[in-house]
């Protein structure tokens, strides 16, 4: 049993106590209060005028995919021989001794979604996991957590520069579209040969990823800055009846009533970040505030390594400079990116019974002079 003690617990459950006790036994969060009784025999930290939170979550990153340090050495974000690509799995090319992991954890960071890059218009898997371990089997807590699309310039660059398809964005979507066709005939096929007991159904990695998404089990998780490229996934979506996460949404301010009629949630980033090209020159720190104010879920990413990890807390303060509430900023990196992923049962808020996972602070997450003090990681603590 451990016991955090005497800090000042922003629960992000609805509850602020300026001085309170968090208990975690067996990795779960215990009890959470003013007056909560100590165990005997509980190992006690003395958070006294410090801050405690959940531990922080990045929803975007390539983390463990692109290492630090290495570059063609460990860069196994793009497969860019194939511009559909949904049978890959971010899981099979992730180093759990990526540097950057260490500077996860150091930064409060407990969970992060990793995933291919958006060179294709289908890259394959993403996968949802805590940032300490040296087995990443054993750090998975969602294994899909979404299907990697992209529409916009990177595909179109990437293939259109060699003259193959796609060269156009219309190309982009046609091939999406194609995908998803053969997803919803591939699904009729298997039914059917499951109603006709057949001995042996013929498998297709590519559709079976395919399929996930079709059957609602996973969203699909477009990359898309620019309102248009918005739009043409809010369309596809719409005609094939699938779940949608809009990555980035750089101009999501354009159509922040659209992503709302539609329900559909946003990953917002990055946000430290110049024009580095085209789809880049609506970059706003005002858009956050604007899904927000239209009803819309976000949640705020470092797209690491684009922006390092360790100022996800930054990027999300940052926010509140162009119009989010504090409470609003602070909840996209903790119970409402958990929501976005479906983990809200596990993580992003201290709540008895989810993961032991919490960051201990020195101040406000989003002043500058803030540093981490202590993190527990299903229960398991580390100082620094």
């Amino acid at each position: 049993m451990q016991a955090i003690v005497g800090g000042k617990i922003i629960t992000m459950d609805g509850a602020y106590i300026p001085a309170g006790t968090v208990l975690i036994e067996q990795g779960k969060i215990a009890a959470v209060g003013d007056k909560i009784q100590i165990p005997s025999g509980a190992e006690v930290f003395d958070a006294t005028g410090m801050v405690v939170m959940p531990g922080f979550i990045d929803s975007h990153t390539h983390l463990g995919i692109a290492e630090e340090i290495f570059r063609v050495e460990g860069d196994d974000v793009n497969e860019i021989t194939d511009p559909v690509t949904p049978h890959l799995r971010a899981l099979d090319a992730i180093n759990p001794l990526d540097l950057g992991f260490q500077d996860a954890l150091a930064a409060g960071i407990t969970t992060v979604v990793t995933g291919p890059g958006s060179a294709n218009v289908l890259g394959g898997e993403m996968v949802a996991l805590k940032t300490r371990g040296t087995v990443v089997d054993d750090m998975v807590i969602k294994q899909p957590v979404g299907l990697k699309a992209a529409l916009g310039e990177n595909p179109k660059r990437n293939y259109g520069q060699n003259r193959k398809t796609p060269a156009t964005r219309m190309a982009s979507a046609a091939l999406l579209r194609e995908t998803l066709v053969r997803g919803v005939e591939y699904i009729k096929k298997q039914d059917r040969a499951i109603r006709n007991k057949e001995t042996h159904v013929e498998r297709d990695l590519k559709l079976e990823a395919v399929a996930r998404v079709l059957r609602h089990e996973i969203p699909l998780r477009v990359h898309a800055h620019r309102a248009d490229d918005i739009m043409t996934a809010l369309r596809i979506a719409r005609e094939f009846d699938i779940r949608l996460i809009i990555e980035h949404c750089t101009e999501g301010h354009l159509v922040a009533d659209k992503l709302a009629q539609a329900g559909v949630p946003a990953v917002v980033g990055p946000v430290i970040t110049n024009r580095a090209k085209v789809e880049l020159q609506g970059r706003s720190l005002e858009t956050a505030a604007a899904l927000v104010n239209k009803g819309v879920a976000f949640a705020i990413m470092t797209d690491h390594p684009v922006v390092p990890i360790q100022y996800l807390a930054i990027s999300a303060g940052l926010t509140v400079r162009g119009g989010l509430s504090e409470e609003q900023a602070l909840s996209a990196i903790t119970i409402g990116a958990a929501r976005i992923l479906g983990l809200d049962n596990r993580i992003g808020s201290i709540t008895p019974g989810k993961d032991g996972d919490l960051v201990i602070l020195s101040g406000h997450p989003f002043d500058l002079r803030t540093v981490v003090k202590r993190v527990y990681l299903n229960g398991q603590a580390f100082d620094f």
